[in-house]
């Protein structure tokens, strides 16, 4: 090979390495923003969860009645 080709070789490859690097990057940050936007939703589906086993017990015990219609 010549250098020239040897050159114009060698700058794709850098520039292809380059662009693998951004996407490597781009990739990493979602994935991290993700797990982020996980962590969240479990602490709610988990609040949540408690909320209703709290108001289930309630009823079962009776402890919660419901006013009557305002028709009433």
């Amino acid at each position: 090979m010549t250098d020239v080709a040897l050159m114009s070789r060698l700058e794709k490859l850098e520039e292809r390495s380059a662009f693998q690097e951004q996407t490597i990057e781009d990739l990493s940050k979602a994935l991290t923003d993700q797990w982020k936007l996980l962590e969240t939703f479990k602490r709610d589906v988990s609040r949540l969860s408690d909320e209703v086993k709290a108001v289930e017990d309630a009823v079962d015990q009776g402890n919660h009645r419901e006013p009557p219609p305002p028709h009433y």
